[in-house]
């Protein structure tokens, strides 16, 4: 039986932060890799002896260790004819083997900067860091140094005994440059995929504050409409009611927080993760994100067409010159000890005085 052979790689999603596994079909004795999660079907030949699962398979998935193997056994992301497989189990002629495991940290020639972090929460399996506005989380093309990973790969080597194997960061989830907020990085495998299978469930509770334009009636509701890659700039995502072919099932949950004159404060919950969910839909429900230059959120979308207003839109501009959005909440079970945890990263200044700003303009 040859290895796995790579098919595509697609670019990864990068916000509102949450990768979820597509609903791509195996391919027999191949891979295919799309939105931070690599998909194996692997059938073992008529002439296969027994031997162990995790050594079958480590041979056969590119990038793949025993550890990760045998991590994806323990986090249920690995199934034998359709069944989830047992570390003791032997391979036997026949066997299809269906493997979804979340992408290898693939950092081994990332450069380490000593990049200040604010990390909310560290322990030997995962972090939290509140990523500033203006930080790329991964190195791409154009920003191959200054990015989260580069921090991490700083922050993690800094931490090891004489001799240790590196930690590599594993990124679970990513936001996008100019969002703000939380973040977990998992640091061991077992973590990876523990993690990731939380996320792909949906049991991740995450929480964004948005300022919006305009005032959203009825003042919380749900978005259940498809996102897909707008035709006219693929950077961009736009709502498409009518589905279609390569559209992705997305839904957000919203409730207004505070209500100003032409604006407003609201809290976004994610059921799904798709990239630019939150500012695709709510420019889809007739409230684009304040400053999101994207989507148009920079223009004057509601209110007077006057002076006094347009110098204060372009002051607040000024203040928070991003897309207002901010990874405000996130809670999860903990990998290791399996107890619930929850994290909260308060407004970044910026975000912080736009919101005064508004709060202040209604009372002019």
């Amino acid at each position: 039986m040859s290895d796995a052979a790579l098919l595509n790689t697609d670019p990864r999603d990068t916000d509102p932060g949450d990768t979820d596994l597509p609903d791509i079909p195996f391919l027999e004795a191949e891979e295919v890799q799309e939105s931070g999660f690599e998909h194996y079907r692997i059938v073992a030949d008529r002439g296969q002896q027994l031997m162990r699962a995790d050594l079958f398979l480590a041979v056969r998935v590119a990038n793949a260790s025993r550890t990760r193997i045998q991590a994806g056994m323990q986090a249920g992301f690995v199934r034998v004819n359709n069944t989830l497989l047992k570390p003791s189990y032997k391979v036997k002629p026949g066997d299809v083997f269906t493997l979804t495991l979340p992408d290898p940290p693939r950092t081994d020639e990332l450069l380490g900067q000593d990049i200040p972090l604010d990390i909310v929460y560290e322990d030997e399996h995962l972090l939290l860091v509140n990523k500033p506005a203006g930080m790329v989380v991964h190195p791409a093309f154009g920003n191959w140094t200054g990015t989260l990973v580069n921090a991490l790969v700083y922050h993690f080597a800094h931490q090891l005994a004489a001799g240790s194997a590196p930690v590599r960061p594993g990124l679970v989830h990513r936001i996008d440059k100019d969002t703000s907020g939380l973040l977990v990085v998992a640091k061991t495998d077992l973590a990876m995929m523990k993690l990731s299978r939380q996320f792909f469930a949906h049991t991740i509770e995450r929480k964004y504050r948005a300022l919006v334009w305009g005032l959203p009636d009825p003042e919380a509701g749900t978005i259940n409409v498809p996102l897909g890659r707008a035709l006219k700039d693929r950077r961009l995502v736009e709502a498409k009611p009518e589905g279609g072919e390569g559209t992705r099932h997305a839904i957000t949950h919203y409730r207004v927080l505070e209500r100003f004159a032409y604006a407003s404060l609201i809290e976004c919950t994610l059921e799904t993760g798709r990239t630019h969910q939150i500012r695709a839909h709510m420019k889809y429900a007739g409230h684009t994100l304040f400053a999101d230059t994207s989507y148009g959120g920079d223009k004057i979308l509601k209110g007077p067409q006057t002076g006094q207003f347009r110098n204060f839109v372009q002051g607040c501009l000024q203040i928070c010159p991003r897309q207002a959005l901010h990874a405000a909440t996130l809670g999860f079970e903990h990998p290791a000890t399996g107890k619930p945890v929850f994290f909260e990263a308060p407004l970044p200044p910026d975000f912080a005085e736009l919101i005064l700003r508004w709060q202040a303009y209604q009372t002019i």
